[in-house]
């Protein structure tokens, strides 16, 4: 493998501290050196960084690949490249597959797949129960030694509190978080959007933020029992903001993301009917996104997640009530972010990197996240200020259901490198 040597960029590593124009050099897959006027070795590559930002390979730490069972939305191939073309260098995909990653063997089918398809690292999260039915634990052990980093039965929240007890210990003994998609299905059942002005106005049945709220108070107290590593998955209102801070103050081993559109859209941002914004969590009310962007700004919340969701336009382009949740997010996460976060004086710049490096990696508990020497050369590449307009029918998914087709930003991917070789460049 040839060596690279990445020229004249602001290096930003939070891992390290580092902030500093310089060069980076990557050599056999691995961050040999980070500093001013390195030389390349014969035969290495050049990329020149003027410009831009040279950044530890981001990490989207909830995706959804939907193979094997759903192939027809989205491969780990595609979503995989669709991942190289937002910046990310790694991506773990929850376990909704059919069949479900409820075991190794299809823990060990996703590795395997990935190792030869995908363009990016792949770290598969397992099930928490079997089926995801919420009913009999998973094979716990037997998938992290496939693979697994983590446990969730995402989209399928774990109803059961004593399975969810169980889930905790047995994870603590693992060292794996656990992850839920806090929503209480009686509060939620039947629900298309925030319950709301918004919803009422739409005629459009509503799912009220306390469904994720007693999810959520609920998980905290199970973490303080267990001891257990708990994360929030893409947390969306205000009281679940406030109950992890509350957590973090007592000490206790709890995290959160975030995902780009609930920092960016309030229910009132949708266009009537527009399937493109039909998600779970819903987009909820100005004052849930408000409090969501002060908790990143805060440190309540850790990352930031895609929960990139494909859907082909034959489901997703039905009425609002029947057409399924989700949206695209990979491709256009670091757009959003700069726009909301940088861009608006929220964040600086190297906490917005953090987000999306160290603050996953350290969730995960994975070898990523830094530029330190040995570190693997993963590393993403962008601009603060250049100009261009998402073009969903040009995206690398399968899948087109994004709301920000044709949406201008200022700020974006410039390249990708995954151990060492360029994987995309814009």
């Amino acid at each position: 493998m040839p060596a690279l040597l990445i020229k004249n960029g602001r290096v930003i590593d939070p891992a390290s501290g580092h902030d500093a124009p310089a060069d980076l050099l990557i050599q056999n897959g691995l961050i040999q050196a980070v500093g001013r006027g390195l030389s390349a070795p014969a035969g290495a590559g050049l990329f020149d960084a003027s410009g831009l930002i040279v950044a530890p390979g981001f990490i989207d730490m909830h995706v959804h690949l939907r193979e094997p069972g759903f192939e027809h939305a989205e491969t780990i191939e595609t979503g995989s490249r669709a991942a190289a073309a937002g910046g990310f260098t790694s991506i773990c995909p929850m376990p909704n597959t059919s069949p479900v990653n409820d075991n190794a063997t299809v823990t060990s089918y996703i590795t395997e797949k990935a190792r030869r398809h995908a363009v990016v690292n792949v770290w598969p999260i397992g099930a928490i129960t079997k089926g995801s039915n919420g009913e009999e634990l998973a094979e716990i052990g037997s998938m992290k030694d496939a693979g697994a980093v983590a446990i969730s039965d995402d989209g399928r929240p774990v109803m059961n509190a004593r399975v969810m007890r169980r889930a905790l210990e047995f994870a603590r003994s693992f060292g794996m978080p656990v992850i839920n998609h806090c929503e209480d299905l009686h509060l939620s059942a039947g629900g298309d959007m925030h319950e709301g002005r918004e919803s009422v106005r739409l005629g459009l049945r509503g799912i009220p933020g306390c469904s994720e709220d007693v999810m959520v108070a609920r998980d905290i107290l199970l973490c303080e029992l267990t001891g257990a590593r708990y994360h929030v998955a893409h947390i969306s209102s205000w009281h679940s903001v406030e109950m992890v801070a509350f957590a973090k103050s007592r000490g206790l081993p709890v995290t959160a993301e975030a995902t780009p559109h609930h920092l960016a859209l309030a229910d009132a941002d949708m266009r009537p009917y527009d399937s493109n914004y039909k998600m779970k969590p819903p987009l909820r009310s100005p004052g849930d996104v408000a409090a969501v962007v002060n908790g990143v700004v805060s440190g309540a919340i850790d990352a930031i997640a895609t929960d990139h969701a494909p859907h082909p336009g034959s489901e997703k382009m039905q009425e609002f009530e029947k057409c399924p949740f989700g949206i695209l997010g990979l491709e256009t996460a670091l757009g959003i972010a700069l726009e909301k976060l940088v861009h608006a004086g929220k964040i600086p710049l190297p906490k917005l990197v953090a987000l999306f490096t160290i603050g996953p990696a350290r969730i995960l508990g994975i070898d990523r996240g830094t530029l330190s020497g040995g570190a693997p050369g993963d590393v993403t590449i962008f601009s603060t200020d250049r100009e261009w307009t998402y073009d969903v029918n040009k995206s690398f998914s399968k899948s087109r259901n994004s709301p920000y087709d044709a949406h201008s930003f200022r700020g974006g991917p410039a390249a990708t490198v995954v151990n060492g070789e360029i994987v995309w460049r814009c």
